[in-house]
């Protein structure tokens, strides 16, 4: 079993290298696949377990919708430009080659297939049912690599998104939406790795978002500071549930003190996640809201800032779940116990990165990767008191609710469960939306797989069989009138010249009498006629 984990994680890696060093859009698309392939076959190590086949399959044929869609417009590429290469790519649309409806038609088709690989609505559905496959692989691919790959290809084909305001305004949208469509329903998850999935897809959308509004180098930032502080998470995760062998935030509670390792490192994962300062997660997602902010988009700002706020609760009720209060399984938690250093060194080294590398897009640093990753002319961030208080109270509303909610007691949550229990069902069944796709694509697909099996053995088969009781009964008339009828006229014609033969033979018998009989008879009849008929 390792040799294959291992076998599988090692294509992974060097087709994701393949990917980010391909130089055309054909030789990205063949290790595009090829990462989707791997991740398939890693979300589904443990196949024997119920359900996590089922996950494996559901991530696959997800991620092929998206994939059809960037098949095409890579095609439609050639097809206008004669060429795959980014560079002739980009020249081709500074000479007009390709522009217009046709070249805002290839982006979205593009963009499709980075909805598909980073999870975004409403191809979202397969990221949360991916933590089926192991918290190594999480924290690997649906952190830091494969999920990332779609704001990568955005990214590198910029050109194309950047020629028309139709695509970018998709990409934004589509970004926005997902952000806090994601992030609401981390704020109800029970499960610890399910949190970090939503956040992961809701993190995926600031970034598509910041894309979608000209925000080229604060969305590649927060790809890189997200990278880090969820990696961690999802190790620790990984760690909580080794000492604790559930992944149940529900049967938690207390396990700082039994995993102190465990929880400082987490701490600064959540809290980079939350936008606390001076964290990695600060730096760029304050980037991205003042990028959003200053663009023409302003509803989308709102939306983005509303998301920010969920996303401070729900990491900070994560850990409020998992490492404060009593324990709420009193045998589990005796039983917990920290994990080993080759688990928890990681998590010290990624707490450490995760605390250091928002500073290379800072103040501190003169803003360095701004003047390293840009797009067009590099220019530093543009600032705004009024971003940088708003940022600031998201991060504190959502810590202090959630502080008041589940640390301190102050707001009775039992009661407003109950009060806004439509909601949080909603929340908790993720809008309905798998359940829509389950009844449409997976139920009506068995539907009309049944029809069409009814319609084949009741309409095909009967017409055919129709037909052959029909041309049997045909060829039995057919036979039959062959024997009775056109044998029987074959026959009657050979009976009546056996008939006269027999009754010329005995004519012609050889004895003189009677051939004086028949000259007698003859000469009678003849003479009758004669007489009779009056000659």
């Amino acid at each position: 079993r390792y040799k294959r984990y291992y076998a599988v994680l090692s294509l992974f890696t060097a087709s994701m290298l393949g990917l980010v060093l391909a130089d055309n859009f054909l030789l990205l698309f063949i290790f595009w696949e090829l990462v989707g392939l791997c991740s398939f076959l890693l979300i589904g190590h443990w196949y024997e377990q119920p359900g996590v086949g089922y996950s494996a399959l559901k991530a696959f044929l997800t991620t092929r919708v998206g994939d059809i869609g960037m098949f095409i417009g890579i095609m439609l590429v050639w097809l206008n430009t004669g060429t795959f290469e980014f560079a002739g790519v980009a020249d081709a649309i500074d000479a007009g080659v390709l522009g217009g409806t046709m070249l805002s038609i290839t982006a979205v088709l593009l963009f499709l297939g980075a909805v598909g690989k980073s999870a975004q609505f409403p191809l979202h559905v397969w990221l949360p049912d991916a933590m089926a496959g192991p918290t190594s692989v999480s924290a690997l691919i649906h952190a830091a690599t494969m999920v990332a790959a779609g704001i990568y290809l955005v990214a590198r084909a910029y050109d194309v998104f950047a020629a028309s305001a139709t695509a970018l305004t998709t990409v934004a949208w589509v970004g926005g939406f997902t952000a806090i469509f994601a992030a609401s329903i981390a704020l109800v998850q029970n499960d610890i790795k399910r949190v970090l999935a939503f956040s992961t897809v809701s993190q995926l959308g600031f970034m598509m978002l910041a894309l979608g509004v000209g925000g080229y180098t604060a969305a590649l930032f927060h790809l890189v500071t997200h990278a880090i502080f969820k990696a961690l998470l999802f190790l620790a995760s990984g760690s909580v549930i080794h000492g604790a062998d559930t992944q149940d935030m529900k049967v938690m509670g207390g396990l700082r003190l039994k995993m102190p390792v465990t929880f400082w490192t987490w701490l600064v994962g959540a809290a980079a996640l939350a936008g606390i300062p001076p964290l990695a997660g600060f730096w760029s997602k304050e980037e991205i809201l003042l990028d959003v902010w200053h663009s023409d988009h302003r509803a989308l700002f709102w939306i983005a800032l509303t998301a920010a706020t969920m996303t401070a609760f729900y990491i900070t009720r994560a850990t409020l779940l998992t490492f404060f209060g009593e324990p709420r399984d009193k045998a589990r938690y005796e039983r917990a116990r920290e994990s080993p250093i080759s688990m928890t060194a990681p998590l010290v080294i990624l707490a450490a990165i995760a605390v250091v590398i928002g500073f290379v897009n800072s103040p501190v640093s003169g803003y360095w990767l701004s003047r390293f990753i840009y797009f067009g002319e590099p220019h530093l961030p543009q600032t705004s008191g009024a971003v940088m208080v708003l940022a600031t109270l998201a991060w504190v509303l959502g810590i202090g609710v959630a502080l008041s909610a589940y640390l301190f007691g102050w707001l009775p949550t039992a009661r407003i469960r109950k009060a806004v229990g439509p909601v949080y069902t909603l929340l908790q069944e993720r809008y309905y939306v798998d359940a829509f796709y389950d009844l449409v694509f997976v139920k009506g697909t068995v539907l009309v797989a049944r029809v069409v099996g009814w319609f084949d053995r009741v309409v095909v088969d009967g017409l055919v069989n129709l037909a052959g009781i029909g041309t049997a009964s045909l060829s039995s008339a057919v036979g039959r009138f062959d024997r009775e009828v056109i044998d029987g006229a074959v026959n009657g014609v050979a009976v009546l010249f056996r008939a006269g033969s027999n009754l010329f033979r005995k004519v012609q018998s050889g004895l003189a009498q009677t051939y004086m009989l028949t000259m007698f008879v003859t000469v009678v009849v003849g003479l009758l006629i004669i007489v009779l008929g009056g000659f």
